[in-house]
């Protein structure tokens, strides 16, 4: 009987090998695996090897370049079982892997590489852990492969079948998803119990990524078929609603209104265009979209704007000047200015509006104004202010990309009227704001022109809408800071402030009844005496407007409804201007408060604010010293220079007057206007500065309750200025009796109502010399 011996793998494998680089992942021994051969170099190695013992040693390459040629150490030997031609001129080689090798030396660094090598053998593997862990591999990866469509029946079959605990740690290693360089770890590994290990750590991880995916998937399952079940119940839902003969598609309801609407409207040629792309678009939308939202709220503004011409207007021009009387008191001007608009429209019966612009200070009615011809007219009325607007998309709108867009102020405004021809009032247009975020005043341009405004183009709406129709009134108390195109646009109506005597008209008809009702009284529960009321004027609201003399009459009332609630006063009430410090407390304006030139020096002057007419003093003093001029009061250039015209005038005549002689080089000249914290400018106190430098020089007062107003030239010229009507106002509430004024005023002063001037001496001058005779009694020749 013959033995048989058992012959060492190192002894019948080479130790000289022909070395195939691998650029993915390294292949363990055990397997049978094909292997495509594309590069010219390893096709060379293939076909060497074939020629030799079809012997080929497998190393993974450590850069990512094969070009680099550096290999890890540690590699598969293999049998090239088969080779197949390919047509694009590679290799198709079927290998069985035999053994681990590791490299002594390279032989060569240039291709075909060949290398001297060792082969190695397996360690520890025939022990109980060993065996434990082998079958707790082949559990894991069991439960593994169950739920894994990549595990083929043929892998688990292999798996089985492995008898070889070493091999088995190989076999899972290979078909995990794991890196390269950790599977090059693996092969590295001799110790059979280290590297089942090393495989059991790469199987709990990929447990943990699958229960991951399980979660993933089980989310994504759990949505699915929620939208399936909810689009089966909705299908369901229509086949029944179908059935019975019900609409079942919100969305189709939807367009069809829109396109109803639409229809009924008197859309322009491109608003028409437009309407029918944006439709059409709206009715192939997904109603889950979000520019489904967008299309159909830009449909719904466009459906509300009142786009059909307006009705023919219907007013009697009588009760229109009844309401506007009733609403207000005085006023003429604008009155008739808005009756002689109003004739203008019946006669040619036109619907177009207008612009007008109506200037004043606080108080003085110009809002309400607004509303009274809205009511004259029969239209709705719809007001807006722009005061610190600093964007022009407030006016403009903003365009559709934007998330949150929405319409600009005018046509906002059409929607919430309904009407195509409203009355617009855009309120304190003086104070808008300029910005990065654009002009809102050059926006309005577009706006207020009679011949652009037909074809107003929102940047949300995009398409030209016809605002023509509406009658805009724009309201300021000032005209300085509106920018000269626009101001072009408008028709500038002045409203004044009131004198003492309109105020108590107007309290007695408007105020007191508003009042009274805002409070919870009645009539019998108070009377007001003629001089009450006019000291309400005098002591406590003395500005140009009725705003502190409405809250005055609050105040009164408020306390009043207390004594009338606690039954503390015997009915009615009186109220006279004993009694009105007990309602309103000390009077803010008092007689020894008035503005009086009460010494050298003082003279009373007329000045034109946002707020009205106000009066001024003026006060010099002289300092011993250096001649100069000192000047405070915070004044603005251009009344610094009246101050310099003034001083070198009165110098300059100071000998034909007989004012003592060097009294200007002697002295400091300090020239000062109180209430130094408001600013001051403009030419008109010229006259005024001059008489109070030569009142200071004469030592002579100029006349009692005497105000003076004009612009004064370097060489005695009294200059016209503005604001006639306004300062006569002022000097009036400060009880002054005579005013000096410019000849050149003379037109403007025929146009102030007869009550206003009532008690007032008017003195037109063209010269100083005449102020100087008018203010102070005396000639160029006398002392």
């Amino acid at each position: 009987m013959s033995e048989h011996h058992i012959i060492p793998a190192d002894k019948i494998l080479p130790h000289r090998l022909l070395i195939l680089p691998l650029v993915g992942n390294p292949i363990f021994p055990g397997i049978f695996t094909p292997l495509i051969i594309e590069s010219e170099r390893d096709i060379q190695v293939v076909n060497e090897s074939l020629e030799k013992d079809s012997m080929i040693g497998l190393l993974l390459t450590k850069e990512a370049e094969e070009d680099q040629m550096s290999f890890y150490q540690v590699g598969t030997v293999a049998k090239i079982v088969k080779k197949i031609n390919l047509p694009d001129g590679g290799l198709n080689i079927f290998i069985s892997t035999l053994k681990r090798f590791r490299v002594v030396k390279f032989l060569s660094s240039a291709p075909p590489v060949h290398a001297a090598v060792e082969y190695l053998d397996d360690t520890g593997y025939d022990n109980e852990e060993v065996r434990a862990l082998t079958r707790s591999l082949l559990t894991e990866m069991k439960e593994i492969s169950k739920n894994n469509p990549l595990f083929t029946e043929e892998m688990r079959l292999n798996m089985v079948n492995i008898d070889y605990p070493g091999k088995i740690a190989d076999f899972i290693t290979s078909i995990m998803n794991i890196g390269k360089h950790e599977q090059q770890k693996v092969l590295e590994t001799l110790d059979v119990r280290e590297r089942m290990e090393q495989a059991l750590v790469f199987i709990k991880k990929e447990q943990e990524l699958m229960k991951i995916q399980q979660k993933i998937q089980q989310r994504i399952s759990e949505k699915i078929e929620k939208t399936q079940r909810d689009y089966f119940l909705r299908e369901e839902l229509k086949a029944i609603q179908q059935e019975l003969g019900i609409s079942n598609d919100p969305k189709s309801n939807e367009y069809q209104r829109y396109r109803e609407l639409f229809e009924s409207l008197q859309l322009n040629e491109e608003a028409r265009s437009q309407v029918d792309k944006e439709l059409d678009k709206f009715q192939f939308m997904d109603p889950n979209s979000a520019e489904f939202n967008v299309t159909r709220n830009y449909l719904e503004i466009l459906s509300t704007l009142p786009w059909n011409d307006p009705a023919a207007e219907e007013f009697e021009i009588r009760e229109a000047k009844k309401i506007l009387d009733e609403d207000h008191y005085g006023l003429d001007e604008v009155k008739d200015r808005i009756i002689e608009y109003l004739s203008v429209r019946k006669l040619k019966k036109d619907t177009k509006g207008s612009i007008i612009c109506l200037v004043g200070p606080p108080g003085v009615g110009k809002t309400s104004v607004g509303q009274s011809i809205a009511r004259a007219l029969n239209k709705e009325f719809f007001r807006f202010s722009v005061g610190g607007m600093r964007d022009e998309a407030e006016i403009k709108g903003h365009r559709r990309t934007y998330i949150g867009s929405m319409p600009g102020k005018i046509i906002q405004g059409l929607r919430i009227v309904k009407s195509k021809n409203p009355v617009f009032m855009i309120d304190e247009i003086d104070k808008m704001g300029i910005s990065y975020q654009g002009d809102p005043s050059s926006a309005l341009l577009e706006v207020l022109d009679p011949e652009q405004n037909h074809s107003f183009r929102d940047h949300y709406l995009d398409v030209p809408f016809d605002v023509s129709n509406i009658l805009f009134i724009v309201t300021a108390n000032t005209l300085d800071t509106i920018p000269r195109p626009l101001l072009d646009r408008m028709e500038v109506i002045r409203l004044s402030g009131y004198i003492a005597e309109e105020k108590l008209s107007i309290a007695r008809t408007y105020l007191i009844p508003k009042s009274l009702k805002r409070n919870g009284l009645m009539k019998k529960h108070l009377r007001y005496s003629v001089k009450a009321l006019r000291a309400i004027a005098d002591d406590y609201a003395r500005e140009a407007g009725m705003r502190n003399y409405e809250k005055a009459l609050d105040r009164i009332h408020r306390k009043i409804a207390n004594k009338v609630v606690l039954d503390e006063a015997e009915i009615p009430i009186r109220i006279t201007p004993e009694s009105l410090d007990a309602y309103l407390g000390k009077p803010v304006f008092r007689e020894d408060g008035e503005k009086l030139a009460g010494k050298a020096g003082i003279v009373v002057g007329l000045a034109w604010t946002n707020y009205g007419g106000d009066t001024l003093l003026i006060e010099s003093i002289n300092i011993p010293g250096k001649g100069a001029l000192r000047l405070t009061g915070k004044m603005g250039e251009v009344m610094q220079e009246s101050a310099n015209i003034a001083y070198s005038y009165v110098r300059h005549i100071a000998k034909s007057y007989g004012l003592p002689k060097n009294f200007f080089d002697a002295n400091m000249i300090h020239l000062h206007i109180p209430e130094g914290a408001t600013p001051k400018d403009g030419p008109s106190a010229g006259i005024t500065m001059a008489s109070s430098l030569f009142s200071l020089a004469k030592n002579r007062k100029v006349k009692s309750r005497l105000a003076m107003t004009g612009e004064l030239s370097l060489s005695g010229s009294v200059l016209p200025i503005g604001g006639l009507k306004e300062k006569t106002i002022a000097a009036r509430r400060n009880r002054i009796k005579e005013i000096i004024i410019p000849k050149a005023n003379l037109r403007d002063l025929e146009e102030i109502p007869e009550h206003v001037k009532k008690g007032i001496t008017f003195h037109p001058v063209s010269t100083m010399e005449e102020v100087i005779e008018k203010a102070f009694g005396i000639s160029g020749k006398g002392a």
